[in-house]
């Protein structure tokens, strides 16, 4: 089994082969993960939460689901939720854009950036910042329409897993939003924390 700690606001790429299971934990409780998966053999085919969503007929993420590229073909089964279903697939990864959007000044960590970041380490230019995946992040749509992110009650020790359906290579950000937004509580208005990575099979 492969180990592997992500610091708060930062990420990390590990390949995980066909029928390995990946474990994803937040330690601490109500950390947002942003998951991405690409094709290991060719990394212009990645993980789609909008073609996911209207294969499940489900904006959230849930266990035994199938999750599908962009080429709508099998990547990942949702085999086990340890998280309630506290999940999103609709919020954009963050980027510096978002937190000027806030009136943040100055540079800030994102999940976008992450992702480049973790991606480059293997050699891969990434053009393109997929829909992510939102682990541990309380979504709901109004009835008005409108999307809230209401504050997150997922508890320490929580977690989820997924089988993969072909070699990929899996990018897990700790989301680093850390702003104080009414009706916006990512991260439970508690700041960033680790997230533990475990590849199984």
């Amino acid at each position: 089994m492969i180990q592997i700690t992500i610091p708060a606001s930062s990420g990390q790429a590990v390949e995980v082969h066909e029928g390995q299971r990946i474990r994803i934990i937040t330690p601490k409780g109500a950390q947002a993960a942003d998951f991405f998966a690409y094709n290991a053999a060719n990394v212009g085919e990645w993980l789609s939460a909008n073609h996911t969503w209207v294969t499940t007929f489900n904006v959230k993420p849930r266990q035994g689901d199938t999750l599908i590229s962009r080429f709508r073909r099998p990547m990942l089964t949702f085999s086990e939720d340890g998280a309630g279903g506290v999940h999103d697939m609709m919020i954009a990864a963050c980027d510096q854009f978002r937190y000027e959007f806030f009136d943040h000044v100055g540079p800030h960590a994102s999940c976008s950036e992450n992702l480049c970041v973790a991606m480059r380490r293997l050699g891969h230019q990434i053009d393109v910042i997929p829909q992510p995946v939102n682990f541990f992040t309380n979504t709901q749509v109004e009835p008005d329409g409108s999307l809230v992110s209401p504050p997150n009650t997922v508890p320490p020790g929580s977690y989820v897993e997924l089988e993969a359906m072909m070699d990929l290579i899996c990018v897990v950000s700790s989301c680093p939003f850390d702003l104080a937004v009414d009706g916006w509580t990512i991260n439970a208005g508690q700041g960033p924390s680790e997230l533990l990575v475990e590849v199984r099979g």
